[in-house]
């Protein structure tokens, strides 16, 4: 089952096709990604509040195994209180969190907001699901993987803004990095609450049974036995290692050739302009094309442009290239494979949503592990060693997603 027609919509008609709710659903999006600061500034925030290196690195640890755990939470919470109120729940409860972060940001209390930290992580990542869940049941089948492209261009332009707002806020009050951080996500709830629809039609209650030929199947046993689907998941854990060693390797690699940061940060602001002028016209030309190639080709693709960098010397210009094949590659995998999960029956697509989004969150927190102590046993050989590992995922890939699958 694949997420392309034999007519797909160009960008022009996806746009005037798009539904309401699902423009407030991405404008939700885009302004919870606008407070998103947690992950980026903690560590500064907390350094600012007297905790040493260690205690600040192990509340980010905290934040992201809640992060995780989170995804896999909300993905069961659809099944309880439907995708309009998971966003919910999950928006007020990260609210209330982060309200209360900084009286807990001393020291004397590290144990509580380690604590803190994982929940926070929690409830701030379990909406993931639902709003996948809620972009696929509302777009038309033939402009499901457009509209998650435009899910991934309001989270880029987020995250491209965020950084400008926290210089802001830090300038007033480094409290305020949380505090605008929670009412970003009350914003959200309260978006969601009163303008996306309750969308619980065809989505059985917990431990629901699916049948399946002659027998019966819960939706849970359905994924473990899904082995194409875990090919699918193998992908998506590489291909999310590799991408994170752009913000964890990348610098490490310009600062040991003598550049400056400010080629960092050209670099970071090419890709940000690449995703945001050119996915969706991308995406239009790639659901042209069955899920399971776009998925290969793009993976081969930022396989190619990973590897590139380990042969880029110390040319800027040969690096910010580097950059844009390995930026196209992602654009032409990346809205395809997070549309892929969104393909299955409904009384079992949040579960698959819900896993594939926890084992790319995974990937990317275990990635830096993996980046930093390659780049220390490897140095610049870390980019040959994506190389070789995208492929493998790219391969991953075509064997998860290449049709005829047998259907749950």
């Amino acid at each position: 089952m694949t997420a392309t027609l034999d007519r797909p919509a160009g960008v022009l008609t996806v746009l005037r096709r798009t539904p309401t709710p699902v423009r407030c659903l991405l404008g939700g999006v885009l302004v919870n990604q606008l407070g998103a600061l947690v992950q980026t500034f903690m560590v500064l925030y907390l350094a600012f509040r007297g905790f040493s290196a260690g205690q600040a690195g192990t509340a980010i640890a905290a934040y992201s195994v809640g992060s995780v755990v989170g995804v896999l939470v909300g993905g069961e919470l659809i099944h309880r209180v439907g995708p309009r109120g998971t966003i919910t729940v999950a928006m007020l409860g990260s609210a209330a969190i982060l309200a209360v972060l900084p009286l807990l940001s001393r020291p004397s209390t590290f144990g509580v907001l380690t604590v803190a930290m994982l929940l926070a992580g929690l409830a701030t990542q379990s909406y993931r699901p639902a709003a996948a869940v809620l972009l696929s049941d509302l777009m038309p089948d033939d402009m499901r993987v457009m509209g998650f492209s435009m899910m991934r261009i309001a989270l880029n332009i987020g995250a491209a803004l965020s950084p400008l707002i926290a210089a802001g806020l830090i300038l007033l009050d480094w409290n305020l990095l949380l505090w605008f951080d929670a009412a970003t996500a009350l914003f959200y709830a309260i978006l969601a609450r009163w303008l996306l629809p309750d969308l619980r039609t065809g989505r059985e209650a917990p431990g629901a049974v699916v049948r399946v030929g002659t027998g019966t199947r819960t939706g849970y046993g359905i994924l473990l036995r899904d082995t194409r689907f875990w090919f699918f998941l193998a992908s998506t854990l590489i291909s999310a290692v590799i991408y994170v060693q752009f913000n964890v390797v990348l610098p490490l690699k310009i600062s040991t050739e003598g550049h400056s940061t400010g080629l960092y940060s050209g670099v970071l602001v090419t890709a940000s302009i690449v995703l945001i002028l050119c996915e969706l016209k991308i995406t239009a030309s790639v659901v042209r094309r069955p899920a399971h190639v776009a998925a290969t080709a793009g993976t081969v693709l930022m396989a190619v442009g990973a590897a590139s960098f380990g042969v880029s010397g110390g040319s800027a210009v040969a690096l910010v290239a580097c950059t844009v094949v390995f930026v196209f590659g992602t654009m032409i995998n990346g809205p395809t494979m997070f549309a892929y999960p969104a393909t299955f029956p409904a009384p079992v697509n949040a579960r698959y949503i819900s896993a594939h989004q926890a084992t790319f969150g995974l990937g990317m927190a275990a990635g830096p592990l993996v980046g930093v102590a390659a780049w220390v046993g490897l140095g610049n050989g870390v980019w040959w060693l994506c190389g070789g590992l995208g492929l493998v995922a790219a391969w991953c890939a075509r064997l998860g997603m290449k049709p005829p699958r047998q259907t749950p």
